[in-house]
C-alpha cells in the first residue's frame, strides 16, 4: 500500500532569510515583500509578525504603518527554491528513495517500505519535524494514502504531525477547505461564490455541471485526493548521484527475472563507483511499472562497500516486496550516499587477525528493519549518565575507558528513580529502601564512592556531590544507589536517595 508523506514549511522564506543572516534580531518581526510594478505586498510573514496581525497578501505600506520597526526583505523566489531543493536532497539521503520537491513550500515522499527503518510512521514523522526544527525550520508533516490528502491536511492543521490510518483517507479529508485541492486561485474564488466550503461538499456534487463550467481539473484533483487516480512522484536526483538504469522493450514481472537484472545493475554501478574511487553507503532501487506508478527499495551498509556480491545479496533479500503489477518497464539503481573507498591489498600474515568484521551482520539486521543498531562507548566524564555514548557498531575506538576502581552496573537507567531510604547520615549505607512500592532490606553494602559535579560545565554543580553505594538486598538482587549531597551541607544536594542502576 502506497503511503505518502507531505512536509509543509509554513515560514520557509523568513526562516531561510534568518539562517542566511543571523544578525537579524530574533525578537524583530520579519516579513518578505513581493512586488509587481508599483504594487508591493507581503508574500511571507514570520510567527512574530503573524501575531501582530500581519498576513500574506497585505499591502506592504499598511503593514509598515501597523508595526513600528518591522524588518522587511525583498522576496527572492529563486533562493527559496534552492533552499527547498537542498532540504529535499537531504530528505532523500535520510528517509526515502522517492522524494520530490512540492514547491513553493513543501516536500513529498513515498515512504512505502521505508518507515520501518525509522521505527514506524509515528516515530518517523516526529523525528523528521524535530530534525527540521533543530535547523531552525518549523515544519508540519502528514502521512496518508495519497499525495493530495497528505498535502491538504499538512496545510490545514495546527499540529506538527498526523498519521492517517490506511483506508481512512475519505474520513480525514471530508472537512478540509476547498483551498487544499491545489486548484487555481480563480477556481477557488468561483467555487466559494457558488457556496462550496469543504472538500466533502464538492465531492458529493455531480461531476457533469462542474466539468461543464470549470473543466476536468476539479474532478482530477478530487480523484487524486481520494486515491481513485494515480499521482506518481518523480524523485529528485542531483547531478552528483551515480545512477544506472535499464529499460525493457517488454515488461518483466517474474522474481527471477527481476533478480537477474538487479544483479547486472549492481555490477554496472560498482564499476562507476570504482572509477571515482567511491564506496556506497546507501543504494536505492527504483521500480517503474507500466501503470505509471513507482516502487522503491532501499539498502544501506554500515560502512562504504563496493562488493558486487554483497550489494546484490542485500537487494535480493528484499525483492519479494516488489509488486510488479501489470509489469515493470524500467529499473534504476542509484547510489544516494557514497564515501571515499581505497583499494587496499590484503597482506598475508602468519598471525591471524583477531578483529571480527561486524559490517555484514549489521547490514543484514539494518535492512530487515532493526533500525536502532549501535554500541556503547565511554566518554571522559565522572558523572555516570554522561559517561556513555551511542556510536555506530563499526565505528573506530574512541580512545576512552571507564573507571575500573569501582564496579559499574550492567543496566543504567535513563533517569534515576527516587527511593525512600532508612540510613544513618552522613556516611553509612542504607539499612533498607523502598522502590516502586516494595520495601527491600539491605544485606550487604559497599561504598560510598563520591562523585563531584562538573563545575566547568554548569555553575550549579560547583558544590554538588553524589555518594554512590553498591548494595545487595536479602533476595540477592544488587543495586546501584546514591544520595544527592554529602549528608551534611545542604548546598551539596537535596540529600534525597535515588536508584541509578542494577547489577547482573
Amino acid at each position: 500500500m502506497v503511503r505518502v508523506v507531505s512536509v509543509f514549511f509554513p515560514t520557509l522564506p523568513t526562516d531561510r532569510i534568518r539562517r542566511a543572516n543571523p544578525s537579524i534580531p530574533v525578537e524583530t518581526p520579519l516579513v518578505v515583500v513581493a512586488r509587481s510594478g508599483s504594487k508591493r505586498w507581503l508574500s511571507a510573514v514570520d510567527v512574530d509578525a503573524a501575531k501582530l496581525g500581519l498576513h500574506v497578501g497585505m499591502a506592504a505600506a499598511k503593514a509598515q504603518a501597523l508595526v513600528q520597526g518591522l524588518h522587511m526583505i525583498d522576496a527572492d523566489p529563486a533562493a527559496d527554491l534552492v533552499a527547498l531543493e537542498r532540504l529535499t536532497l537531504w530528505a532523500l539521503s535520510q528517509y526515502s528513495p522517492v522524494v520530490a520537491m512540492d514547491p513553493p513550500d513543501g516536500i513529498v515522499m513515498d515512504t512505502q517500505g521505508a518507515d520501518h527503518l525509522q521505527g514506524g510512521e509515528e516515530p518517523m514523522l516526529s523525528g523528521l519535524v524535530n530534525r527540521f526544527r533543530a535547523r531552525g525550520l518549523p515544519a508540519r508533516a502528514v502521512i496518508a494514502d495519497t499525495w493530495g490528502a497528505a498535502f491538504g491536511l499538512a496545510r490545514s492543521m495546527t499540529a506538527e504531525t498526523k498519521v492517517v490510518p490506511i483506508g481512512k483517507t475519505a474520513d480525514a479529508i471530508a472537512r478540509l477547505p476547498i483551498s487544499s485541492l491545489r486548484l487555481s486561485p480563480e477556481t477557488i474564488v468561483s467555487l466559494r461564490t457558488l457556496g462550496f466550503k469543504s472538500v466533502g461538499e464538492l465531492a458529493a456534487t455531480p461531476r457533469a455541471p462542474l466539468a461543464l463550467r470549470f473543466g476536468p481539473e476539479i474532478g482530477r484533483r478530487l480523484d487524486q485526493m481520494f486515491g481513485r487516480a494515480a499521482e506518481p512522484i518523480d524523485p529528485i536526483r542531483c547531478p552528483e548521484i551515480i545512477e544506472v538504469k535499464r529499460a525493457f522493450a517488454e515488461p518483466i514481472g517474474a522474481a527471477e527475472t527481476i533478480a537477474k537484472y538487479v544483479a547486472r545493475l549492481v555490477a554496472k554501478l560498482c564499476l562507476e563507483l570504482q572509477v571515482k574511487g567511491l564506496g556506497v553507503r546507501r543504494t536505492d532501487l527504483i521500480v517503474h511499472r507500466v501503470d505509471n506508478t513507482i516502487q522503491a527499495l532501499r539498502a544501506g551498509t554500515a560502512k562504504p562497500v563496493r562488493d558486487v556480491a554483497w550489494l546484490t545479496k542485500l537487494l535480493h533479500d528484499r525483492i519479494e516486496k516488489i509488486d510488479p503489477g501489470l509489469g515493470i518497464e524500467k529499473l534504476s539503481l542509484a547510489a544516494t550516499m557514497v564515501e571515499p573507498l581505497d583499494d587496499r591489498q590484503v597482506v598475508s600474515s602468519l598471525v591471524e587477525d583477531a578483529t571480527v568484521d561486524l559490517g555484514a551482520f549489521v547490514d543484514v539486521l539494518g535492512n530487515r528493519g532493526t533500525y536502532r543498531i549501535y554500541r556503547v562507548a565511554p566518554v571522559a566524564s565522572d558523572v555516570p549518565e554522561r559517561s556513555v555514548q551511542r556510536i555506530s557498531p563499526v565505528a573506530a575506538e574512541v580512545g576512552q575507558t571507564w573507571p575500573t576502581i569501582w564496579p559499574r552496573p550492567v543496566r543504567l537507567m535513563d533517569r534515576p528513580e527516587l527511593i525512600e531510604v532508612m540510613a544513618l547520615l552522613p556516611d553509612h549505607p542504607p539499612v533498607s529502601f523502598t522502590w516502586r512500592g516494595k520495601r527491600r532490606r539491605v544485606k550487604r553494602a559497599d561504598g560510598p564512592e563520591r562523585i563531584f559535579g562538573e563545575w566547568w560545565r554548569r555553575t550549579s554543580e560547583w558544590a554538588a556531590v553524589r555518594d554512590y553505594f553498591t548494595i545487595e538486598d536479602d533476595a540477592g538482587e544488587r543495586y546501584w544507589i546514591y544520595r544527592s549531597g554529602d549528608g551534611v551541607d545542604a548546598d551539596t544536594g537535596s540529600h534525597r536517595w535515588f536508584i541509578h542502576g542494577t547489577f547482573a
